[in-house]
């Protein structure tokens, strides 16, 4: 099971409270350095919320390989370094499902369904300023960036949700709120095919 939404929403929560493994898909994003990462117009730095700062091929094959194996390595990215620090095991551990969840999880729904990978797609909805708190909470909490880059990049986020929301929707994923997300994550359990 896929599970978007804008940053802040709930995702990781909600996906452990699910029960289900948990892979967590923002540790596919490119490395700070690499040339291919999309830059604002404006600001010349990194476009960290564009889905070409994120390597959907490595994601898509890591669904794969666990889907088929069992097991796979992912990657562990440090945000606040802007790179991968290392890999670590993913193990279902006998689990029959598990969630995939990050910003960027509604692009691999097309290519997931086609792979016959997807049980389901999820976009969580929630009302932007607890989105808002929540992220900020969270941020300053981890060191991600300094306290100033946090507040104007939330502001940002927090105009475009919408777009992003309706976006995730576009890509195949259906909205719920935190119940029926909840409910959807516990009702995966035993649908997702083995390649």
């Amino acid at each position: 099971m896929l599970l978007a939404g804008p940053s802040g929403s709930g995702k990781t929560h909600l996906a452990e409270e699910s029960g289900l493994p948990l892979l967590d898909l923002d540790d596919f994003y490119k490395d700070g350095d690499d040339p291919t990462l999309p830059r604002h117009q404006t600001l010349g730095i990194v476009d960290w919320d564009d889905p070409r700062s994120w390597d959907a091929e490595g994601a898509l094959a890591a669904l794969a390989e666990i889907c088929r194996d069992g097991a796979g390595k992912v990657p562990v990215y440090d945000i606040s370094r802007d790179g991968r620090v290392g890999t670590r095991s993913f193990d279902l551990q006998g689990a029959t499902a598990f969630v995939g969840t990050g910003i960027f999880a509604a692009e691999l729904v097309a290519p997931a369904r086609l792979q016959g990978l997807l049980a389901d797609a999820i976009v969580v909805r929630r009302p932007r300023i607890k989105n808002f708190l929540r992220r900020l909470r969270r941020d300053l909490a981890e060191h991600r960036k300094p306290p100033l880059t946090l507040v104007r990049r939330g502001l940002r986020l927090l105009r475009a949700e919408p777009r992003v929301v309706e976006r995730q929707m576009s890509l195949g994923c259906r909205p719920c709120d935190r119940a029926g997300t909840l409910a959807a994550l516990r009702a995966s359990a035993g649908r997702v095919p083995r390649a």
